[in-house]
């Protein structure tokens, strides 16, 4: 295989496994599922607790993507997801603006299974053989599932790199991976720290030594029973079988209105969303508003910003970087980025003119000017 000029990278997320991690790192284990946040509907401008978990939980897809285009070019990045599922569908307009591919995969079990692991692998190992100039391969989750995967993609001469939400990632995963980033490790991702445990109120513990008595009564009741059996009598312990046998049915009988009639019975959930009211940002019929020109240079700025951080987080601990290695990244993070549109007749103008929060080295070559982010 000939070297490319160019790093060519393919990302692939594990959708569902990224965001319900997220959730569950904020919220506690099993949270996502408790809180029923698949299938909660947001409404704008909703005030219930779920809805602004979810808000506090959103991944930064934009994050995520930027980080994958500092090793090189994407020219693979696709998603897998239920994405009927309103929670999924959320991220509607972070994954247009970031030209994801989106792979549909339903849920066919009970337990909310989609496949999307067996999906993802056999998909990167067919693009690994159709696409022989891909030489990075970033897998975004946190699943032991991918970790046969990641060694076959480094067998098979690809630098892999994983990106998973801290609590949430297999070590052996990370040791299959090139590298391994955590989620909130990502320039530009604030990282979360967990609330201190508040000490319950001792007024709380006071309703606990309340059963005392009863509990003494029922342990007196149990041991009675197992008096008699020491005696062998045979009666005593069919009746004993008896005894048990009424009342596992009972106890069956009693958690059954709490978990049967609530089940649906089918395995495949029909779309939980319409269409229409998913905010996208979006209007055909409406032309795009004029862009403000201070809007413009803020974002350059801010652009600017982030491709020099991701260049020193790739350049271990070099604190200056060459211009066009950050030009460069800043175009793979926004094609769409031009110095002249902004009024600036070349890159170094436009780096002069943010003197306020890059530093450049004046004493190189102009072909071999650095600069970095102010102190």
């Amino acid at each position: 295989m000939a070297e490319p000029q160019t790093p060519r990278v393919a990302v692939y997320i594990d959708f569902d496994n990224i965001v319900i991690s997220r959730y569950n790192q904020m919220f506690g284990k099993a949270a996502f599922t408790r809180d029923r946040a698949r299938t909660h509907e947001v409404v704008a401008g909703g005030t219930d607790e779920v809805s602004g978990r979810l808000q506090q939980a959103k991944v930064d897809v934009g994050a995520v993507i930027d980080y994958a285009s500092s090793f090189g070019s994407i020219v693979v990045s696709r998603a897998y997801a239920d994405w009927s599922q309103r929670v999924n569908a959320a991220y509607q307009k972070q994954l247009i603006d970031r030209a994801i591919d989106l792979t549909q995969m339903f849920t066919t079990t009970l337990a909310g299974k989609n496949g999307a692991d067996i999906r993802l692998a056999v998909d990167v190992v067919e693009d690994l053989f159709r696409l022989p100039d891909v030489t990075h391969v970033v897998i975004v989750a946190g699943d032991s599932d991918y970790i046969a995967l990641a060694q076959r993609a480094r067998r098979l001469g690809r630098h892999v790199i994983g990106i998973g939400v801290a609590g949430a990632t297999s070590r052996a995963l990370m040791a299959a991976c090139d590298e391994f980033s955590d989620y909130d490790d990502l320039p530009g991702i604030e990282r979360w720290v967990a609330p201190p445990r508040v000490a319950a109120a001792p007024a709380a513990a006071a309703p606990a030594e309340a059963p005392s008595t009863d509990a003494a009564a029922t342990d007196a009741a149990q041991a009675a029973p197992a008096t008699k059996a020491k005696a062998g009598s045979r009666r005593a312990k069919s009746t004993s079988t008896d005894a048990v046998g009424k009342a596992e049915p009972s106890a069956a009988a009693s958690a059954a209105p709490e978990s049967g009639p609530k089940r649906k019975p089918t395995t495949i959930p029909e779309f939980s969303h319409p269409l229409e009211p998913i905010d996208s940002g979006l209007d055909e019929d409406v032309e795009e508003a004029p862009v403000d020109p201070a809007a413009a240079q803020k974002a350059a700025t801010d652009l600017l910003v982030r491709a020099l951080r991701l260049v020193h987080t790739r350049s271990n601990d070099e604190e200056w970087a060459f211009t066009s290695e950050v030009k460069n990244q800043m175009i793979r993070m926004d094609p769409a980025f031009k110095e002249k549109p902004l009024g600036f007749k070349s890159f170094s103008d436009f780096i002069a003119s943010r003197s306020d929060v890059v530093e450049v080295n004046d004493k190189a070559a102009a072909n071999t000017r650095r600069l970095r982010l102010k102190a």
